[in-house]
């Protein structure tokens, strides 16, 4: 990431949280039909949690050329694959259940490996398969914001929110052992959308549109592309 400052993130207040969700859905579709119009392939990191399901609903019953597409997560609790806090799961259950969605190209994190760093190292392995080059580019990212300011799962005051060097590395949050791309990563894409919902994402919505917020207290501002992010929310969630 340069010494410059980043760009600031750019706000879009869609109202409630069905219309955020068609406005997401219509967002990610458009940046994944921009890619596959210059690429043979689109790579797109998505997020978990409950906020984004009604997005990926949507999106599944697009019509695209989801055989193109190589969907990877940006962060996966290191849980079964069928147990419900699984992201891979969220994933099959929403954009994938049925419909056009079905088709894309899912590429879940390891858990059934015998350690958390067994399961980085070789998400690493699938990532630089997928995206050559250091770092590694996608297409898109998705993000969601946490209330304490972490976005995929760099938490505040981890190692993992201050890794620099991995592309995939080992979060902890919550009480769980986490897989996560690390802010190099998500930096180097090509597009950030940061999906906010809820009064409860006020105040960490506010601080990470702040330009003079510490990245150590709200790890969601060490995402820094070279485009300005785009932050999507609820009329919940925009403080006035």
């Amino acid at each position: 990431m340069s010494d410059s400052l980043p760009p600031l993130p750019s706000l879009r207040d869609c109202g409630s949280a069905d219309d955020l969700a068609r406005r997401c859905a219509e967002t990610l579709a458009t940046a994944i039909d921009l890619a596959l119009a210059e690429r043979d392939r689109c790579q797109i990191a998505l997020a978990g949690g409950s906020t984004p399901a009604a997005t990926y609903r949507l999106l599944g019953q697009l019509h695209l050329p989801w055989e193109r597409v190589d969907v990877i997560l940006g962060d996966e609790r290191w849980v079964p694959a069928d147990d419900p806090a699984s992201n891979a799961r969220l994933l099959r259950e929403t954009l994938m259940a049925e419909g056009p969605g079905a088709a894309a190209c899912l590429h879940p994190v390891p858990t059934d490996l015998a350690t958390p760093e067994q399961g980085a190292q070789a998400y690493a392995q699938t990532l630089a398969m997928l995206c050559p080059g250091s770092p590694p580019v996608l297409d898109l990212v998705l993000l969601g914001l946490g209330e304490d300011g972490h976005t995929a799962s760099l938490f505040p005051g981890t190692a993992a929110a201050r890794e620099r060097q991995r592309t995939v590395t080992i979060g902890e949050g919550k009480g769980l052992p986490r897989i996560t791309l690390t802010a190099p990563v998500l930096s180097a894409a090509r597009q950030v959308v940061f999906l906010v919902s809820g009064a409860g994402k006020r105040e960490a919505l506010s601080r990470l549109l702040n330009p003079e917020e510490a990245i150590e207290r709200t790890p969601a501002r060490s995402v820094q592309p070279r485009t300005p992010p785009l932050v999507l929310a609820d009329n919940a969630a925009v403080s006035r």
